[in-house]
């Protein structure tokens, strides 16, 4: 056999994918556990703002219906169960003091489903805010571990509530790091964060580290205070 031979038959490698080839979510119906919260809330009205289809969950109903209302946009309000039943993606954004509870109580519900984990287990003292130590590694890492049977991230943790929900800023400027184990489950996340004007979705790693992700939002607390700001993150380079 000729070296020319040997190259011909010789398989070729597939080209990379372009990391910013993401798929199309735009028909994938989101909710938002913990929608009532300020940070539930703000998630909920962007991304109905930007043409998403949402629903709201809460442990009451009358509550979710109520602030889906206030929301606006087609947003839809529901107990947390049938909000979960409803969603492709749900996103977690409940207090960190309920986060086992709630995931615990809604395995069935959320079995398949695409789970988004966005919440920051910190304490707060005379000194500020700080990170508190999760016996899982992390909030998203406990969330993997009660939902053995859904595809779990983590992502936009470090988003101000009071820039989501403020109706006159029509974008805003920041990047949300994305963590998971399977590259199509962060892609999908990624999409979704880009569908939010100003936004881009950024693969950061397995969850694994989410730990200090979810920890960076105590810097950002104190950047936020001491500057009177409403600061994000931006990564340079990408």
């Amino acid at each position: 056999m000729t070296t020319t031979d040997s190259a011909q038959n010789t398989p070729r490698k597939a080209p990379a994918k372009d990391p910013w080839d993401l798929p199309d979510v735009s028909g994938m119906t989101v909710g938002v556990l913990g929608g009532t919260g300020d940070q539930g809330q703000g998630l909920a009205y962007r991304l109905a703002r930007a043409g998403q289809k949402v629903i709201i969950g809460s442990r009451a109903a009358d509550r979710a219906r109520a602030v889906a209302e206030e929301v606006g946009n087609g947003v839809e309000g529901a107990d947390n169960a049938e909000c979960a039943r409803r969603s492709d993606i749900v996103i977690v954004a409940v207090p960190w003091d309920g986060h086992a509870r709630t995931l615990e109580s809604l395995r069935e519900e959320l079995a398949g489903k695409l789970v988004v984990d966005c919440v920051n287990p910190l304490g707060f003292d005379k000194q500020g805010a700080y990170a508190l130590r999760v016996e899982e590694g992390s909030a998203a890492q406990q969330a993997a571990a009660l939902l053995p049977d859904s595809r779990v991230t983590a992502a936009f943790h470090h988003l101000s509530a009071v820039l989501l929900k403020d109706p006159e800023i029509d974008e805003i400027e920041t990047d949300v790091m994305v963590l998971g184990e399977e590259r199509a489950d962060v892609e999908i996340v990624q999409a979704l964060a880009g569908r939010i004007p100003g936004m881009r979705g950024i693969f950061a790693g397995r969850l694994r580290n989410a730990h200090q992700v979810e920890s960076l939002v105590a810097n950002l607390i104190s950047v936020n205070r001491r500057y009177k700001a409403h600061a994000g993150l931006r990564l340079t380079d990408v």
